[in-house]
């Protein structure tokens, strides 16, 4: 698929179908996702793909923190937490990294989009909090940035329009 026609045509879906996306394809998309920008080469990305016991440990702290809300977890048949390493040594590093680990994210979702996967990039705050933390351990030097929710699509999705160019840049003299 073409670059642009990716990045024009890659939607949020909300409706998948059952079948979990296949370790291999999950392989192609994290070694694409490697090749993402990242100051001094730190590689601070990292992908924790949720298994069952994992999927209903964080589903579990969702309801808990917000009633009604693990039932969005169901939406897709993988979900993966995308997480960047944080050593709080230097804020201007962790900054770069977590941006960078968003970067990554994004190779993934238009990874996926390439091979007629559809998906889902949420932020979860309970995944902030020490509950969502520990249903999936993640590790205490590891910051949550997204959860990605992946699958075969079920339905099309509409391609909306977007704020013109004019309306987001500035040239600067």
């Amino acid at each position: 698929m073409d670059l642009d026609l990716a990045v024009r045509t890659r939607r949020t879906h909300k409706v998948f179908g059952p079948e979990p996306v296949d370790r291999a394809t999950l392989k192609e998309l994290f070694e694409l996702a490697r090749w993402a920008p990242n100051h001094r080469l730190t590689n601070p990305w990292r992908f924790h793909v949720l298994g069952p016991q994992a999927r209903a440990a964080l589903e579990e702290a969702s309801e808990a923190d917000k009633p009604g809300s693990g039932v969005k977890l169901r939406r897709a048949p993988t979900l993966i937490v995308l997480a960047a390493l944080r050593d709080h040594s230097d804020p201007f590093q962790d900054r770069d990294d977590l941006l960078a680990t968003a970067m990554a994210g994004y190779v993934v979702l238009l990874g996926a989009h390439a091979r007629g996967l559809a998906s889902y990039w949420r932020t979860l705050p309970v995944l902030a909090a020490a509950p969502g933390r520990a249903a999936i351990a993640l590790p205490d030097d590891q910051e949550a940035v997204g959860l990605l929710h992946l699958g075969r699509p079920r339905q099309p999705q509409i391609t909306p329009e977007r704020a013109p160019v004019s309306e987001v840049v500035r040239y600067l003299d």
